[in-house]
């Protein structure tokens, strides 16, 4: 089975070679329009089936696909559209259409293709087929001959966290050896169930998507809601789960929330089934057998919780891939003692999606694995992660100055600043352009602050700022589902964030919960006030990118005045000053200074 996807309130599948045939239609319905090798094609569109069957149809023409996030607003839609010269879109429904009518007429869009709905301006995508239908076979079998190792695949546009996006060039070579540099480092089999629900217009999925493909798995797309994402898995079963670090921290705190629910017995008996789990883990990833004591009391333990954990993802699950943005080790060390080993991994957009990849055997929590095969990692003297290898990209679409500033001597350097052991295994320390140098001169890395900062129940995203500063303060914003459940155990009765943050049990909650997170830092690295936004940062407000990275520089220069005000002596309503001995304070701040 190639595809299985909700569809009119059942699930549908399609096998390969339907796969193949709805493809092809959609392929020879291009090559009718008019599109020819080269030409740009793109998606507008929320991940489901159609999103790789149009895919597919754009590579077997030769035509240079061009995603584009369904989350974007008209102009960025406009600005992706105008800069890559798209001749066609593939919108999911009506509501897309209209989103290219707001940002303006792209010149050079000929054709706009919906999946599913009418709109008086596209054309169905059962047309488009029918269309396919009818055109000769020949004439795709000249279009896909032409096709060479070194054409354009797809373009695909970064993030754009400080700037606008840059379209990244990657070839059809670099997509298939990085698909099997993957297919190379994971125990991958016919019939695997990947379930498929992170956004398709990001580099990682479509790489998922074309390893899938290649090993024989089955693509298990979701229903569109995420809210129903548990039900979700609870159909589909899949084996494989790739996914962002947000799902497997909520994940794991709504298992520690619920333990604690039941009461001092049952979170008791969570400790102590994970505690085993835990051994047993640790035992099994050095490749040791279980102690005969320790195998019953595994057994039991799974039988009582850890199976429940597994549970929650269907039950089913071999294996599950995080990237994307920076983990916790303790929650890969929880889901691990579950029976849910995560393999952790790194890249780029410019990469082709993947250069690091911990293997299955030799998980390292922490690292985000060696290099796959035939890529090559190394440092630069200020610890840089250079990166070379045939995945790597051919450069940004129309800008000579970025690309050679990206590429030098062969290699890319990636921005990413790191270490890596004896072994190859690399460790992320932060972005290069993002590393805080405090007013003592000392460097500071935001990332590992603001990864343990979002530890903290309660608690969504966080900001750390102190660039020439004295010390470190930080934004924090509340998670809308977990604040509230925390602010009733402390007795405050709204479900509003706005409204928690302003109470002070909750700000009096988080002082506690920072100070503790700040033991884990040396005194340079802490956070000595915060302040709590009113709301989430968000992509609609401009604050974060479609793949959810927040845009460092744009949420400083726009919470400034909030920033600055941490560093006064005048308070706001939300803001946290840690209560501590200033003769210790003062002393921490002459020792950052040796």
């Amino acid at each position: 089975m190639a595809q299985r996807h909700p569809a009119g309130g059942a699930w549908s599948e399609l096998t390969y070679p339907e796969l193949y045939t709805k493809s092809r239609a959609i392929a020879s319905g291009l090559l009718d329009l008019g599109v020819r090798p080269g030409d740009r094609v793109s998606i507008l569109s929320r991940t489901c089936a159609e999103w790789t069957q149009a895919d597919i149809g754009a590579m077997l023409v030769g035509a240079t696909l061009v995603p584009i996030f369904d989350t974007n607003s008209a102009e960025e839609v406009r600005y992706v559209l105008d800069d890559s010269g798209a001749r066609v879109i593939f919108c999911d429904d009506p509501a897309q259409v209209e989103k290219l009518a707001r940002g303006g007429s792209a010149p050079g869009l000929e054709h706009t293709i919906v999946f599913a709905g009418e709109h008086a301006d596209a054309m169905p995508l059962a047309e488009l087929e029918q269309r396919g239908a009818g055109t000769d076979s020949e004439r795709l079998q000249r279009a896909r001959a032409g096709i060479g190792p070194q054409d354009l695949a797809t373009l695909v546009y970064t993030s754009g966290t400080t700037g606008p996006p840059k379209g990244c060039r990657l070839t059809q070579n670099s997509l298939a050896i990085n698909s099997q540099m993957v297919i190379d480092r994971l125990p991958l089999d016919p019939g695997n169930v990947f379930f498929t629900f992170l956004p398709l217009a990001h580099v990682l999925t479509r790489m998922v998507q074309l390893v899938a493909l290649r090993v024989g798995g089955t693509l298990a797309y979701w229903s569109g809601d995420m809210n129903a994402i548990l039900d979700d898995l609870a159909v589909v079963k899949p084996t494989h789960l790739p996914s962002v670090p947000r799902v497997f921290e909520k994940g794991y705190a709504n298992a520690q929330n619920t333990a604690a629910a039941g009461g001092p017995v049952k979170q008791a008996l969570f400790q102590a089934a994970t505690g085993v789990g835990l051994r047993a883990a640790s035992l099994r990833r050095q490749g040791k057998p279980l102690p005969p004591a320790l195998k019953l009391a595994h057994a039991a333990a799974d039988r009582v919780v850890l199976s429940r954990v597994r549970e929650v993802f269907g039950g089913r699950v071999q294996l599950a891939v995080c990237g994307g943005a920076p983990i916790d080790p303790a929650i890969l060390e929880f889901f691990d003692a579950c029976g849910i080993p995560i393999c952790e991994g790194w890249g780029m957009t410019e990469t082709s999606a993947v250069t690091t990849l911990n293997p299955l055997q030799g998980r390292r929590f922490g690292t985000v694995g060696p290099a796959l095969p035939g890529a090559e990692v190394r440092l630069a003297d200020d610890g840089e992660v250079l990166v070379r290898g045939p995945h790597v990209f051919s450069g940004y679409e129309g800008n000579e100055h970025a690309t050679a500033d990206a590429l030098r001597d062969g290699w890319l350097h990636t921005g990413d600043v790191g270490s890596l052991d004896a072994n190859g295994y690399l460790t992320l320390t932060g972005r290069k352009k993002e590393i805080v140098v405090t007013s003592s001169g000392k460097n500071v890395s935001p990332g590992n602050v603001e990864l343990a900062l979002i530890g903290i129940r309660g608690v969504s995203q966080a900001v750390v700022h102190g660039d020439r500063r004295p010390y470190l303060v930080a934004l924090l914003t509340l998670d809308p589902i977990e604040a509230p459940k925390v602010a009733a155990d402390l007795g405050i009765d709204s479900q509003d964030p706005s409204v928690i943050a302003q109470d002070e049990r909750w700000q009096a909650h988080l002082a506690a919960a920072v100070a503790e997170t700040n033991a884990r830092f040396a005194p340079i690295s802490q956070v000595k006030r915060f302040t709590l936004a009113r709301r989430e940062l968000s992509q609609e407000a401009g604050e974060v990118t479609a793949s959810l990275k927040i845009k460092r520089v744009f949420v400083q220069e726009r919470y400034a005045a909030d920033f600055e005000r941490l560093y006064g002596h005048e308070r706001g309503s939300t803001d946290v000053w840690l209560e501590r001995d200033r003769a210790a304070e003062s002393q921490a701040a002459q020792s950052a200074t040796v």
